[in-house]
């Protein structure tokens, strides 16, 4: 597998390796040493699965306290995936990195603790799975906006598809409780 850091170097893009033949592939998607050998670690506790319709914007989310790391994949469609760095104190702090993740690149996103996650559905429907290291704790459960104009986040789409508390949610200087940075 070959992994690389993004513009925001503890967002980690994973490319499994793939092996293929005229009757499709087989791909890893997780194996504890090898993701812990390269920065991912577990425990992982709970695996989601989402379907959404196209240009579908989910997030942006995160936890805290029981702040989650969550390793990313589309099983089917395509997605534009989102990290941003919501952590008070981080010298990248509002900073976002955005990648195309599909059932055909096949690649994964490693999102650590401290960062806001969403994504936007590019295919007419995507799966989209994900691998999470802390519980969700709806009292717990935190966003911000999707569209904040601080973040400047390019989004793929002018009018998305979103939740009541996706559209509602604060802004991220609004945002009344936020992880630290622990630098």
């Amino acid at each position: 597998m070959k992994v690389r850091p993004t513009e925001l170097p503890e967002v980690l893009l994973v490319e499994p390796r793939t092996l293929g033949d005229p009757r499709g592939f087989f791909l890893e998607a997780f194996h504890a040493e090898r993701y812990a050998a390269v920065g991912i670690e577990g425990p992982f506790v709970q695996d989601n699965l989402s379907r959404s319709v196209k240009g579908t914007v989910r997030g942006l989310h995160f936890q805290e306290p029981r702040a989650q790391g969550k390793l990313v994949l589309v099983l089917r469609g395509a997605v534009w995936d989102v990290a941003v760095d919501v952590r008070r104190g981080s010298p990248r702090f509002g900073a976002w990195v955005g990648l195309e993740l599909s059932e055909d690149n096949r690649r994964q996103l490693w999102i650590p603790r401290g960062f806001a996650h969403g994504f936007c559905v590019l295919s007419d429907s995507a799966d989209f799975f994900y691998k999470c290291t802390e519980l969700y704790a709806p009292e717990a459960e935190r966003a911000v906006r999707w569209n904040d104009p601080a973040l400047g986040i390019r989004w793929p789409v002018e009018v998305p598809l979103l939740s009541a508390k996706d559209r509602d949610a604060p802004l991220l200087a609004d945002a009344s409780v936020l992880p630290a940075y622990p630098g």
